[in-house]
Formats: structure tokens, sequence, C-alpha cells
């Protein structure tokens, strides 16, 4: 009866290590199809940004200038809806200064909607604030999403 048992918890120590690796295999596949994004620096990405917007409908999508750009990359439109977006190519999570940034700039450029795109995705805190100020949050997991609809 001992070994029974014994035998049943190896077999499912095997089952859940196979289905580890598996889970690694596939994050691992769509870091690298994705990871161009992490190689990129700001200004590239912020391209690499105003481009899928582009992809995805939006019009009159304009890159700022870089300095002066009062927390604002991107100027864009999309069924009568006016954009302000900040881009934020980032190694770690993106923390409360990049929504607040979205959010003057939003108001700045007069524009409807202000929203923030990473590479990466959200502290808590930034989170809460972008609730709090109604800016958009794109995330990894949305730029993937979109890239891969394409």
């Amino acid at each position: 009866m001992g070994y029974e048992r014994w035998a049943a918890a190896v077999a499912i120590a095997a089952i859940l290590a196979a289905i580890c690796v598996i889970i690694v295999v596939m994050y691992a596949r769509k870091k690298r199809k994705f990871g161009f994004m992490d190689d990129m620096e700001g200004h590239d990405f912020e391209y690499f940004c105003a481009d899928l917007l582009r992809e995805n409908g939006f019009l009159d999508v304009e890159v700022t200038k870089g300095s002066g750009d009062y927390g604002v990359d991107i100027l864009a439109e999309k069924d009568g809806v006016t954009y302000a977006v900040q881009c934020k190519c980032y190694t770690d999570a993106v923390g409360v200064k990049a929504v607040q940034e979205a959010y003057a700039g939003r108001d700045y450029y007069d524009r409807m909607v202000g929203a923030v795109m990473t590479n990466q995705y959200f502290t808590a805190p930034a989170v809460q604030a972008a609730k709090k100020l109604k800016i958009l949050l794109w995330d990894r997991g949305y730029l993937e999403g979109i890239m891969e609809e394409k």
C-alpha cells in the first residue's frame, strides 16, 4: 500500500513537472516572438507604437518632438475620438509618473482620451491612478494581442 501511494505521488510530480516545462517553453516562445520591443530605444518604441496605432485604424497619428512634449509622445484620432499617448519602453513595471504625464498631456493638447502604452506592465498604484484620472493603460499583453491579430 505504501509503495502504491509513493508511485502515485511520483507520477503526479512528473505530470506537474511536465506542465511546468510546457508553460516555460510557451512563455519563452512568446517572449522571443515579441522580445524585439524590449531592445528598442525610447524614440524607436514611440515610432513603433505610432505604426501599431495606424495599423489598427488610428488616423492623423503624429509622434511629438522629443523634448517639451508635455508628457505625450503620440497624438492620434480614431472614430472621432482624439488621443494623447505616452509611450514607455521599460525593463520594469511602469509607475504612476507615466499616468500623470498622460493626464497632463491630454489636457495640454486638448485631447479627449489619454493613454499609456508600454512593453511592460503597470504597478498597482499606476492602475489605481489611471482609474481615478481616466487614463487608458495599454500594457505588453494588450500590445501583443493586437500584434497577434495582424
